[in-house]
């Protein structure tokens, strides 16, 4: 059996404020096998940032352990960094420099042979459709562009697992089916390992296993349907004449909390399209409209953090990128 890319055991994370300590992160235990989609998700001050600085070198734990693409984060730290890449939610690149340079900048920090790099790079550059566009000062590039840029350049160096922090926020839909595109592309054809952190939960679906902090731990790991399938309800939304007589009557009888807004209702049941016709013959409303609708990821979250995930302050790598500003992570 294959070894997991990512294995932590215990991971944990104090911090010390004045005289009083913060645990951030609280004994997370993490599997990640290679070659698939793991997605982070949790509200903000979960412990997300947190677990991945540990992940990626750049905080040392405080207890426990991990280990990523074989080495340990804190005895080898530098054999970690030469096997991952980093995307950052923000535009990382240097917009003085041409897409080309900004590529052979990237080469000479991670010590890639001029001939390597070099190939690689018009490579890269030609799989996200750039190549017209190589020797153009980034400050030209589009917010989708600089993306599909920065993708390139966190896979000059080949790692074997890339970090991907919210890698479409901000774009089009258009531009981020487009850069989705290109990174299930790239995860099918190389076997990459990818580990992202998104807000879109129609994007958090491509994941094959999803897991959600909360308060310092992870409190679930599982694949997207099975973790729909833990709500145990669907959601039915009614319009009726008597919104008011009608929530008070299907709350009283069946027990379940109703949200109105205008003259819609919505409750939660388990099984909703068999559970209609009943609602309909034992109470006999006036049901103007109906929808079911099946658990959702938003569903999921929200019911095991308390929180919608839009509530999640887009922050995730603030630390790695002043650690980078700094010169702490090359």
């Amino acid at each position: 059996m294959a070894q997991p890319i990512i294995e932590a055991r215990g991971l944990a994370r104090t911090y010390r404020n004045g005289g009083r300590a913060i645990e951030a992160v609280r004994g997370v235990d993490l599997t990640v096998e290679a070659g698939g989609i793991f997605g982070f998700l949790g509200p903000n001050g979960a412990g997300k940032t947190t677990t991945i600085n540990m992940l990626c070198t750049l905080v040392k734990p405080t207890g426990g352990s991990a280990r990523v693409a074989g080495f340990d984060v804190v005895a080898e730290p530098h054999q970690v960094r030469q096997k991952i890449g980093l995307v950052f939610q923000d535009p990382s690149l240097d917009e003085r420099l041409t897409a080309w340079e900004n590529l052979a900048f990237h080469a000479m920090l991670y010590g890639v042979p001029r001939p390597v790099w070099k190939k690689r790079a018009a490579d890269l550059l030609d799989l996200v459709a750039l190549t017209p566009r190589r020797d153009d000062l980034v400050r030209g590039f589009s917010g989708g562009m600089k993306r599909r840029l920065e993708i390139a350049r966190g896979l000059l160096h080949r790692p074997d697992l890339l970090f991907l922090d919210e890698p479409t926020l901000g774009l089009d839909p258009q531009t981020r089916n487009l850069i989705w595109d290109y990174i299930l592309g790239l995860q099918k054809e190389h076997g990459l390992t990818l580990f992202l952190t998104t807000h879109y939960m129609e994007e958090a679906e491509h994941c094959h296993r999803i897991g959600i902090m909360s308060q310092g731990r992870l409190i679930a790991l599982d694949t997207p349907e099975a973790l729909k399938q833990g709500v145990g309800h669907d959601t039915v939304t009614i319009g009726v004449d008597d919104p008011d007589a009608a929530a008070e009557r299907i709350s009283r009888t069946y027990g379940v909390a109703v949200r109105r807004d205008g003259d819609q209702l919505a409750f939660p049941v388990r099984d909703g399209a068999a559970f209609l016709p009943r609602l309909i013959a034992e109470n006999g409303l006036a049901i103007r409209r109906v929808a079911v609708r099946r658990p959702t990821l938003e569903d999921v979250f929200l019911s095991l953090t308390g929180s919608a995930i839009r509530e999640d302050s887009p922050d995730h790598f603030a630390t790695i990128k002043a650690s980078t500003r700094r010169g702490g992570r090359r």
